[in-house]
């Protein structure tokens, strides 16, 4: 594998780092790809965060491909790989979107491509969360048509939720949720920052997935039983706009500026769980900016 640089945390005007795993994440190893990087969890097997950088406005087209491969730079029995997908309705369900890091020059797109189908950029999905059009790839498709409409500059984190009581399965614990959070630049007027002239200023949003019903409608004779002990499942196919505060206890990460970022506007009093969480029933329900008076827009 040729040398890359992986994402790029000043990539947009305010700089932002990859999120970081806990102090008490040990056994994590960062693997840059092209315009994107994983950190994968040695001991899960699966990537505790993955960050990519997308240009709107140098997107390309290039063919896709289905060459899913192992990482080098990792011994094979530290991946999830091929063994985990064979012969049941799981999909190995892109983490960096395979469209997102496609950009620049022909070259580096064709790389960019391929590097996004190595099996540490991927997590075990149930086939119908990870192809619904309203979920997963409806919300990857939203984002990244805005950024090609208005040639914006998004980085995008992705990973599943690594909980301990994720139901275990050939070697590995499936994860029952999936979270993402999409990053940008907007301006903000005169009398949003009290100063002279406009500036940039980071927003971001926050999104959690659930697949817990659809694991449980799935064959997988040979996991050992389980017992869900965690937050209620959200239900069958349910998608939510969170608040980043909220993700950031779910996955212990350090998400550094983005939850002071986040358009989506704290609760006026003090609440938790599901209560705090946005229902998504189109993805014209999101809050990506706030505007006079904090009323709600779009982008």
């Amino acid at each position: 594998m040729a040398a890359v640089e992986g994402y790029d945390s000043d990539f947009l005007p305010t700089s932002v780092p990859l999120p970081a795993p806990s102090d008490g994440v040990e056994s994590v190893r960062l693997l840059p790809f092209t315009h994107f990087s994983v950190v994968l969890e040695l001991s899960r097997r699966l990537a505790v965060v993955t960050g990519v950088n997308i240009d709107g406005a140098r997107l390309v087209e290039v063919d896709r491909g289905d060459d899913w491969h192992l990482d080098p730079r990792v011994p094979a029995d530290l991946q999830c790989g091929p063994e985990v997908y064979a012969g049941n309705d799981l999909d190995r369900g892109h983490l960096v979107r395979r469209r997102d890091p496609v950009w620049g020059d022909q070259d580096t797109a064709r790389q960019a491509n391929l590097d996004s189908f190595a099996y540490v950029n991927a997590a075990p999905q149930a086939a119908l969360f990870n192809q619904g059009e309203l979920l997963w790839a409806g919300l990857e498709d939203y984002l990244l048509d805005h950024a090609r409409a208005q040639e914006q500059r998004l980085s995008v984190f992705t990973a599943p939720v690594l909980d301990a009581d994720d139901p275990p399965y050939r070697g590995i614990r499936i994860p029952r949720r999936f979270w993402k959070i999409a990053a940008w630049t907007t301006t903000a007027t005169t009398s949003d920052t009290g100063t002279d002239g406009d500036q940039q200023v980071l927003a971001a949003t926050g999104y959690l997935l659930d697949q817990s019903p659809q694991l449980d409608r799935i064959d997988l004779s040979d996991r050992q039983p389980a017992t869900y002990t965690g937050p209620p499942p959200l239900g069958a196919y349910l998608t939510y706009q969170v608040p980043i505060v909220d993700l950031a206890a779910l996955t212990g990460l350090d998400l550094g500026p983005l939850p002071t970022a986040d358009r989506l506007p704290a609760p006026a009093h003090t609440v938790t769980g599901q209560s705090r969480w946005r229902h998504l029933r189109t993805l014209s329900d999101q809050i990506l900016q706030v505007g006079d008076a904090g009323r709600p827009v779009l982008w």
